[in-house]
């Protein structure tokens, strides 16, 4: 790529240094940010309407004249203006209104011939459309300038429109005007990189054509062939960092652990449970890739609640059994402060049935660290963690410090691995001399896909529940069955169980018709079940206090929980029955599922209600899933057909390097992906052949340290 490419975005025409703080929040930095950061969807525009065959509730695109136009205040609301426009066909009359838009009127003007797009609405019996898009079609304004969004080559009319992920103070017009420029000017200057042979294997377009269908398609083939060549090269790099590091991986030596047999059968008796199969077959491949001299990689993955924690424990009694030491990191301080909880309740046990890890007298002890432990303490830990005092070691990114020196850690467990970067997976692995690494996820992944997308990584499948676990029993209900959800929740802290109440914003918005979590603890706790203790959980609390409010609910001194999704994980208690979900549309399949999760772990049957109204087919296609299904790999297959794999796995999967689309959509694209990148891997495995020189350079640039990662996990 020429070196202009990678310059400021704040130095392309129309960006400037203030636009360009904007353009920072949506990470783009750099003119080539700007190049890769497409749409995440497109309306086609390409087909005009006529006024009289217009369809309510469906986004149109209308070809008129403006025939009138007016400008007016909103009473009671200082500085609010509404601009009102009719637009006319030979077929009938659009009204059309825009809101706070005062510039408007340079633009829309009588006898201008403008196309619209919008959502058709009713006003009356006359269709509406409001702040629909528009692209003033001849004219020009009243100061002589071209109207706004004017051009020979529209960008906003009457073609495939792509629209992107924006926020406050960026415009879809605006911006698609400074993609455009971006385009015009540095498009010339990509150089492709994948290598011409692998192009033509593929059937693979041009980086230049590819980027620019992606962004203007010409039409819907040549979009889609533009995203089968993104998709192809993002993959295609991913799975040479994949290929580096397990070409790398056969030549590092780490630690083989010895297997005290006694000793892990001591650990197994003190359980208070038996472990199921897929327990027992995880544990049998975790003990043999510890007792390689390679270090282990491996996922471990399974449904809400299957015992990740304990088989990950067992991980650990191998390390510490050793006389070396295990480091536990999770996401949250509450998720970490459970793991400490199963983790010590466990070490006591054992201890208490007298078994040890090595020698005589030494005694098992784990150890807590996250952002909110006192100084003093965590200089405690520090020396406890150094001297080998402490065997398991808990705790959030604080382990990441670099006050955290181990005495000799031979094992990285991370849970809840996608929250995590590839890059704090390394710092954390770097604390020891090539320590285990065993990764854990409760999203469950369907195992085609992971098998591709976590190529890097071997796998374990925890695919069955602990004996004993009753299923939870799911329902939807609408706003009317309101007064049902509360007695049904009335009943079950009558019979001494507790329940949460889950909202998806924390405090009333007004641009959001939503029940908040601050707002519904007052009228709850006052109103409704003022007989009952009612307490309050959510993300802007100082951790202090949500600790204290979790170990009142833990402890039974609060009934009833009111919470955003700040309890999607770490919370395991048992009296738990109910969860009510309020606005369940807002969530998707994945998290309604960790929710749900937080109940049914005790002896009592438990109820998960859903409350919504929402009837879009999306919407309603999730929920329904939620009722018919308790299966977490099902879900997340269901998932999959519905919302499609960008949203299953977030716009950014911080668990892999980050890539700028989602590579899952088209598996058998994915898997010939990573056979060329095996294959150039085998060929070159330094990737230090002069047709391979360009590969090795995008590798350094857009994935930092990937010899590093290579080495390292």
């Amino acid at each position: 790529m020429r070196k202009d490419i990678l310059g400021d975005i704040r130095y392309l025409k129309g960006v400037g240094l203030k636009r360009a703080a904007l353009f920072n929040k949506l990470e783009i930095s750099l003119i080539e940010d700007l190049l890769y950061y497409f749409p995440r969807r497109y309306e086609d525009r390409t087909v005009i309407t006529d006024i009289g065959s217009l369809a309510p509730g469906e986004y149109q695109t209308v070809r008129a004249r403006i025939i009138r136009v007016k400008e007016r205040p909103v009473f009671r609301q200082r500085g609010f203006r509404i601009f009102e426009a009719v637009a006319e066909d030979s077929t009938g009359r659009l009204s059309c209104v825009w809101f706070n838009q005062p510039y408007l009127k340079n633009y829309i003007m009588i006898d201008r011939e403008v196309m619209l797009f919008g959502k058709v609405g009713l006003y009356g019996n006359s269709p509406q459309m409001q702040n629909p898009e528009y692209e003033v079609m001849s004219s020009r304004s009243s100061d002589g300038a071209e109207p706004n969004g004017q051009s020979n080559d529209s960008l906003n009319s009457a073609r495939i429109i792509p629209v992107y992920s924006l926020i406050e103070g960026l415009s879809q017009r605006m911006f698609r005007r400074l993609i455009k420029t971006c385009l015009d000017e540095y498009l010339p200057g990509i150089i492709d990189i994948l290598p011409y042979d692998i192009r033509q294997r593929n059937h693979l377009l041009n980086i230049a054509s590819a980027v620019l269908n992606m962004h203007f398609p010409q039409d819907a083939l040549r979009q889609e062939e533009a995203y089968k060549r993104i998709i192809f090269e993002e993959c295609f790099l991913m799975q040479l960092i994949f290929g580096l590091k397990r070409y790398k991986a056969d030549k590092i030596i780490g630690t083989a652990h010895r297997l005290n047999e006694d000793f892990l059968k001591s650990f197994e008796e003190g359980l208070s449970f038996k472990l199921t199969d897929s327990q027992d077959k995880s544990i049998a491949q975790i003990k043999k890739d510890m007792s390689s001299p390679n270090p282990m990689y491996r996922l471990l993955e399974g449904d809400v609640g299957c015992g990740k924690t304990i088989v990950a424990l067992y991980g650990c009694m191998i390390s510490v059994s050793n006389g070396a030491q295990a480091a536990f990191m999770a996401p949250t301080e509450i998720l970490a402060q459970q793991h400490f909880r199963v983790i010590s309740h466990q070490l006591s046990a054992l201890s208490a049935a007298g078994g040890c890890a090595y020698g005589a007298s030494h005694r098992l002890k784990a150890g807590l660290l996250t952002s909110s432990v006192p100084l003093k303490e965590k200089q405690k830990i520090y020396n406890e963690i150094k001297n080998g005092t402490i065997d398991i070691l808990v705790g959030t990114h604080a382990l990441l410090q670099e006050e955290v020196e181990f005495k000799d850690l031979s094992l990285v467990v991370i849970d809840e691995q996608h929250k995590f970067g590839v890059y704090q997976r390394m710092g954390l692995l770097t604390k020891g001399l090539n320590p285990d690494c065993l990764i854990m996820t409760a999203t469950p992944i369907p195992r085609t896909l992971a098998l591709t997308i976590y190529s890097d990584l071997d796998i374990s499948t925890i695919d069955e529940l602990p004996s004993g676990r009753i299923p939870v029993k799911t329902y939807l209900a609408g706003e009317d069955r309101r007064g049902w959800v509360y007695d049904f929740i009335r009943q079950s802290l009558q019979s001494g169980r507790q329940a949460y109440i889950v909202y998806p914003i924390i405090d009333e918005s007004e641009r959001l018709e939503l029940k908040s979590a601050k707002a519904m603890h007052k009228d709850l706790k006052k109103n409704i079940f003022s007989d009952f203790k009612v307490g309050l959980i959510h993300g802007k609390m100082k951790q202090k206090e949500r600790d204290k409010v979790m170990a009142s609910f833990r402890k039974g001194e609060i009934d009833l929980l009111v919470s955003t999704v700040v309890i999607e994980v770490g919370i395991d208690v048992a009296n738990a029955s109910v969860m009510v979900i309020e606005h369940a549309e807002r969530f998707g399949l994945s998290q309604l599922h960790q929710l749900r999760g937080r109940i049914g772990r005790g002896t009592h049957q438990s109820h998960c209600i859903l409350i919504s109204d929402a009837a879009g087919d999306e919407s309603g296609q999730r929920l329904k899933v939620m009722v018919e299904e308790s299966d977490g790999f099902k879900i997340a297959e269901r998932d999959l057909e519905i919302r499609g794999p960008g949203e299953f796995f977030g716009a950014r999967q911080h668990g892999i390097p980050e890539l700028r689309v989602n590579p899952l959509e088209n598996m058998e694209l994915l898997q010939a992906a990573k056979k060329e990148a095996d294959a150039l891997i085998k060929k070159d495995p330094r990737l230090g052949l002069r047709q391979n020189t360009g590969l090795a350079d995008i590798l350094q640039r857009r994935f930092p340290d990937y010899e590093k990662i290579a080495e390292a996990g």
